[in-house]
């Protein structure tokens, strides 16, 4: 599979001790984890936009002046933290860019994945960016604006030891991916892998048993957990692998496995909040019109999963 090449980015070391080995196991460098909740401003604060693209009503704020964006981090080069501790990312940047749009000032929140869609539609944040893939069960809970598209892979230990090759090559193995993700809707055959059965139906049918997909609160400690022998392969969308990859490229290989076919990727706004909803989109659309979005993705080198303008239309029920 052809790798993305990435930027060099300075992430915060994480040294963990791998489990269940005779010998030490490399560590993967990764970005320090926090709690579900926690807030972090994104780095530098926006200016607000003298002239906003479009007003949202008060009353569809949490609070008067401010934007307020659930985040699941980290998942780089989409969202992660910075050597200071700081949200960054495109998704990120996206998001701080979308507020400055709005006349707003911006604040992260650093979120669960799982349960990410309870936390905007319980008031916890006024709009989720956080590639969060358009399925059918989330259009059901939440209006999604598209604003980005990937593929999803599988990293594995460097020299493939457990000789993943196929998709086959997958059934009964160990996979580790975050809860709540479309890789494990893809490994167990739910949400937009419903019809298809996903990757247990494909195993069965052929006489193997269902793959077992272990998952994890927060997709970095799916990653480790690879680096620890603790699972066969890493499953995340494709961004994601190919930069654990090339950061890390004696330890961990792409999997040959063919990628998913690209879904695309929505920002999540309460249904109520048509007003938010649509300030969001025409601020998403101008970035769009003057070249900043596309800017955004290119910095992260990303950018071969932008969308066109076209391709912004709010899914709803």
């Amino acid at each position: 599979m052809k790798r993305m090449s990435f930027p060099a980015v300075v992430l915060a070391i994480l040294l963990i001790a791998a489990a269940c080995t005779t010998a030490a196991t490399p560590t993967p460098a990764l970005a320090p984890t926090t709690g579900p909740t926690t807030t972090a401003a994104a780095t530098p604060s926006p200016v607000a936009s003298p002239t906003a693209v479009a007003v949202v009503p008060a009353d569809q704020l949490i609070f008067p002046g401010e934007l307020v964006v659930c985040s699941d981090l980290p998942y780089p080069p989409l969202e992660f933290f910075d050597a200071a501790g700081n949200p960054t990312g495109s998704d990120i940047e996206i998001a701080t860019e979308i507020a400055k749009r709005l006349g707003l000032q911006i604040k992260v929140i650093n979120s669960v994945f799982d349960t990410i869609i309870l936390a905007v539609n319980s008031g916890k944040c006024d709009i989720i960016v956080s590639d969060q893939n358009m399925t059918p069960d989330r259009i059901k809970a939440v209006d999604m604006i598209p604003y980005f598209q990937a593929g999803q892979s599988f990293a594995v230990a460097h020299g493939n030891p457990a000789g993943l090759v196929t998709e086959l090559d997958l059934c009964g193995k160990k996979v580790g991916a975050e809860t709540g993700t479309t890789e494990i809707q893809y490994l167990e055959g739910t949400d937009a892998y419903k019809d298809s059965g996903g990757l247990k139906k494909k195993c069965t049918d052929a006489g193997k048993p269902a793959p077992n997909a272990v998952t994890y609160q927060k997709d970095d400690q799916a990653f480790l957990a690879l680096a620890a022998k603790q699972v066969d392969a890493y499953f995340a969308d494709l961004p994601v692998v190919a930069y654990y990859v090339n950061n890390q490229s004696t330890q961990f290989d792409v999997a040959p496995i063919p990628q998913l076919a690209p879904i695309k990727a929505g920002i999540s706004v309460p249904q109520a909040k048509t007003g938010l909803r649509d300030a969001v989109k025409a601020a998403l659309l101008s970035m769009m019109s003057d070249g900043t979005y596309l800017q955004i993705l290119k910095k992260y080198a990303v950018d071969s999963g932008a969308l066109q303008a076209s391709d912004v239309v709010v899914n709803k029920p």
